[in-house]
Parts: C-alpha cells; structure tokens; sequence
C-alpha cells in the first residue's frame, strides 16, 4: 500500500497514493491542501526563542519516525540542500541520477530508486529556493511488515539551524547526521555539589539536568579511635579530606574539559563551608578554574537531588538554560491547580472542552506526548464517508476493523492523519492560547507527562 502525507509543522493529512510529508511552511501540494499554520499566539508575533523551540520539536518528530524506517538494498535517497545551493542544481543532479539508476541490474530495486528519485524531483518543482537554512528531502520504499513496502516522501523545509553540506546518497537507511547535530544543545553549564562526606557532579542543557557521578569520601569522623593522639588523629581526617576533595574535584574536571567550549559557567554548591574552601583552595583544573561562577550557593545534600536543587537556586544566574523557565511555569500551574477555584485543569478531555470554551491562556504539552489520530473510513459499508470515524492509533498498530460491519484489512482506508500534539496546538491557535511545549528530562516535566498524561491548562477564569 502506498499513501501520500503532507505535515506543515507536524500537521498530516492523507491526499493520494504517495506518503508525503512536509515540516515546514510550504502551503500545499499541487494547490490541492493547505496546510493549517503552525500552533501560536493568534494575532501575535511569535517571539524568536519560541519559534526555534517549535521548529526543534517538529526536527524532533521527524527523526524519531526517519530512524525507524529501513528499506530493501539501497532505495532510501536522502537528499540535503545547503541555503547557498541552488534548487536547479539538485534537480540537475537527480536528473542524472535517475538515467544512471536505469543500469541496476535488479528489476524491482532500478523501479524503486528511480520512482524515489522521481518523487524527490517533483517535489523540488514546489520550491524556488531551499530556505533561509536548506532543505532537507527523504524518499524512498521502506519496509512495513509480511515483505511488504510503501513509499514515503518527508520533507524538512525549515531545520532550527542552516544545513551545512550537500549530499545525495542512496542506502537502506536514511542520513541524519546532519539533523542529529541540530538537537544538540551545546551552551551547558557544570554543577557541582560537595562536602566532607561526599560529592556530585554533572551538566545541564538545554532542559536536562545530567549527573555523571556520586562519590562517597568515608572521612572519620572527629572523635579519638584506637588509642593514637588527637592531634594526629586530626592530621589524618583533614589528610582524607584533601585527598576527598582532590579526586572530586579531579573526576569532574576530566568530565568537563571535552565540553568546555561551551560550558558558559561552572556552579558550585553545598551545604557547608566546604564549597567555598574547595574553590579558594585551587582544587579545580586551572582551565576549570576560569569559569567557576563568583557566587557559591547553599543546598541540604551533596549528591543528586543537591544537583537539581543546585539548578532551582542558581535559576537566575543560569538564563541562557530554559530550566528554571519549566520549573517556574509548572509551579504556577501546581500553584493555581490547589485552589478553590483553581484556574487550572488537566488530562485531554477537560484541556479540549476548555480550549472550545476560549479559557485556555497557556496550554502545556510535555514533549513526550505521542499518537495519532487517525480518520477512516470503510469501502465496504461506506461507514466514515459521511458522519467521521476517527481512531486513536499509534504508527505501530494495526487500523481497526469497521464498527458497522467488521470488515478489515484493506477495506478499512486512512483518509487522514494528524497528531495528538498538533490537533490541540490547533486549537489552541484559534482561541489565541499560548504553547509552551515541556521536556521530560527534569522532575518538572516528568511530573507533568506521568502525573498528568502528558497536558495542562493555565486558564484565563476558573472553569465551574
């Protein structure tokens, strides 16, 4: 079977028989769609960062279905246009390219890379130029299952940052390397947590908090042990205590000297006077010792939760991360959720009566939210021509079999298709809610996907 799916920013819609999928701006295919605008404030300009954040999230899901597809031989041809190329140029080369593949021996791998080849042309025709960043084009015959393949033609047309080499290539998967180093965050921050009894280290990007590593000193206590003199016994723990705090303080700097190019400041912090006397006392890597930050901050431990608590309190001096921006907007909607009348709600049929009603001010989608819904229809009954049938599917599973008849199989047909994220991003474009999209890599944002299935409301008046 082979379908045809357009996604203007993640939106995806069923037209024909080729899988076509744009995440972009282009308006339609052949005039015949279009592609509604991506979810913003209605009657307002989008602000750069929250631009950037949804064009990441769109990269984000379409690597995720880009990895997963594999084909026979090598039919996948993955096409990258650079902004400072040419579209004629591409074209031109695919030309050859198709009159070359005439010569693969094999009858059904020559019929599949050509018809990509011939997909990524057409689709070419569409653009005057690749965009302020390139244009990336993925294409080919993939394996679904029982020997069986589909055409699918997905379309990058507005990547958060610029492609920075051409490259055509043919395989059994699809290049990515490219896209990959899009999703890197790569301005950081080191963290690190320390007092006589142990230590913790890590980095954080972006909204991810990482903590490499725990280590415990076993320091004696001050007390007098087996007899030896107090003043010797002192020798020995504050002996310990340095040899501590030298291979803490060691461990963290051989994990951060790869990174520190872009780590922007390194935060210390700990319960006691421990962290001020490690960073005046010259532990750290000299390099290291260049980006500490001035002000130390105090938190109760000195392992991973002393790590994030780290974060929460230097939120401030940390303003290029979007961290502490989570935590603050998943308070206030924790903050509004206990009152009397809260003006807050949550799970997916409150979030969809609330947005109806115009009383969504901002709505909060966790970035792990997935699936898809799915409208169908049924040739043998004709069930979902007339009043619509929709499915809650993932890409793995099956369609289901017709309500009205039970038929099955290839008499079921997907008219079309759009994700979860999208169809309430929708929404909330025409009752002029703000989106903010949540990370699943803090407590904040897990809190929110398995607390909260994943979506939450701030609203404009409380819903009685």
């Amino acid at each position: 079977m082979v379908l045809m799916i357009c996604v203007r920013r993640g939106h995806v819609f069923i037209l024909s028989l080729e899988k076509q999928r744009t995440v972009g701006k282009h308006d339609s295919l052949e005039g015949e769609l279009k592609c509604p605008a991506p979810a913003a404030q209605k009657g307002k300009t989008m602000s750069d960062d929250a631009k950037l954040s949804a064009r990441r999230l769109r990269l984000k899901l379409a690597l995720e279905d880009l990895r997963e597809m594999k084909g026979f031989g090598t039919e996948l041809v993955t096409l990258i246009i650079p902004p400072d190329r040419q579209i004629s140029d591409a074209r031109s080369m695919l030309q050859n390219e198709h009159g070359q593949a005439a010569n693969i021996k094999s009858k059904g791998t020559r019929k599949n890379v050509q018809g990509a080849i011939e997909s990524a042309i057409s689709t070419l025709s569409r653009f005057k130029t690749p965009g302020e960043n390139g244009l990336a084009i993925f294409v080919g015959s993939i394996i679904i299952g029982n020997n069986k393949s589909r055409m699918v033609n997905i379309v990058v047309d507005e990547p958060p940052q610029s492609l920075v080499s051409f490259r055509y290539r043919c395989d059994s998967r699809f290049e990515l390397t490219q896209l990959e180093e899009m999703l890197v965050d790569k301005k950081s921050y080191a963290l690190f947590v320390i007092d006589r009894a142990e230590a913790a280290y890590g980095i954080a990007t972006g909204k991810r908090i990482h903590v490499q590593e725990h280590l415990v000193s076993n320091i004696m206590g001050k007390h007098r042990q087996g007899g030896q003199s107090a003043q010797r016994f002192e020798r020995l723990i504050e002996e310990a205590a340095h040899n501590f705090f030298k291979r803490a303080t060691e461990h963290a700097c051989s994990y951060w000297l790869p990174h520190l190019e872009n780590i922007q400041a390194v935060i210390v912090g700990g319960p006691g006077a421990t962290k001020d006397f490690v960073v005046k006392n010259e532990y750290f890597h000299h390099e290291i010792s260049k980006k500490i930050a001035k002000t130390t901050f105090d938190v109760g431990y000195s392992n991973e939760s002393g790590v994030r608590e780290l974060v929460e309190n230097a939120g401030q001096l940390m303003g290029e991360i979007e961290l502490d921006a989570e935590r603050q907007i998943m308070n206030r909607f924790l903050e509004e959720l206990v009152r009397a009348h809260p003006k807050a709600t949550y799970g997916e049929m409150m979030i969809k009566q609330a947005l109806t009603q115009g009383a969504v001010d901002t709505l909060l989608i966790s970035e792990g939210l997935r699936g898809n819904i799915v409208e169908l229809t049924c040739k043998k009954c004709g069930h979902g021509s007339e009043e619509k049938w929709e499915a809650r599917l993932s890409r793995q599973q099956e369609l289901p079999s017709c309500p009205s008849c039970d038929a099955s199989g290839d008499a079921v047909r997907e008219l079309a298709s759009y994700s979860v994220i999208d169809s309430l991003g929708q929404m909330a474009e025409e009752s002029n809610s703000q989106v903010t999209y949540i990370s699943v890599d803090t407590e904040e944002g897990a809190q929110l996907m398995h607390g909260f299935g994943g979506l939450a409301a701030i609203l404009r008046y409380p819903m009685m």
